[in-house]
């Protein structure tokens, strides 16, 4: 059941549905092969209900991907609490078993993010800043525990990081998914160096 804070006023059910309905079928099948028609009938909407709140697919695309990144950064921060006692770079491996734990689950098509960025070239389009906004967060995200762990670079050492995520996503989806999480563990191993590595 949808809660209501001061900021956020209780969604209708009808809306909801739409979501739901459209979240499950873009990840799927991917945005484009998913009709509004289709999105209508399977959420059980009226035509006109469904353009009262997305005026037009695109505005509903925007709000999936939206609704994923704070789904994505509500578990991250779960995460990081319930981690808070680790050291910062045992925190960043954890993370990184996480990300193919994910990726090994039934259904899983890679990431929400790089499978519609492949459908949205143009960049200034409201669906590649939500893209954007999420890989900003996720960067920085891992900066900072870069930082905390004392590397040198973190910033650089993030965008590393960050095509061992983009990696991840795809490899889990097209290889040895259960391969993934040694592949992960001797990669950060590479860039991080080893646990008891003097010159980290």
């Amino acid at each position: 059941m949808p809660t209501t804070t001061p900021d956020r006023p209780r969604e209708s059910p009808a809306r909801r549905r739409v979501l739901d309905t459209a979240s499950a079928l873009f990840y799927a099948e991917g945005v484009h092969a998913v009709g509004v028609d289709r999105i209508i009938a399977e959420a059980a909407v009226a035509k006109a209900t469904f353009y009262h709140h997305f005026p037009a697919k695109d505005s509903l695309v925007h709000a999936y991907l939206r609704e994923q990144f704070e789904a994505q950064r509500r578990a991250v921060d779960d995460f990081l609490a319930g981690s808070a006692d680790l050291p910062p770079r045992e925190v960043l491996v954890r993370l990184f078993d996480l990300i193919v734990e994910i990726g090994r689950q039934p259904g899983f098509r890679g990431c929400a993010f790089i499978n519609a960025a492949a459908e949205f070239p143009d960049l200034a389009h409201p669906v590649r800043g939500a893209i954007q906004d999420h890989r900003t967060w996720f960067r920085t995200m891992l900066t900072d525990l870069l930082t905390a762990a004392g590397d040198a670079h973190p910033r650089t050492t993030a965008d590393i990081l960050m095509l061992l995520r983009d990696g991840l996503a795809v490899g889990c989806y097209l290889d040895d998914a259960d391969a993934m999480r040694r592949i992960a563990r001797d990669a950060l191993d590479r860039v991080l160096g080893a646990p008891d590595d003097p010159t980290r």
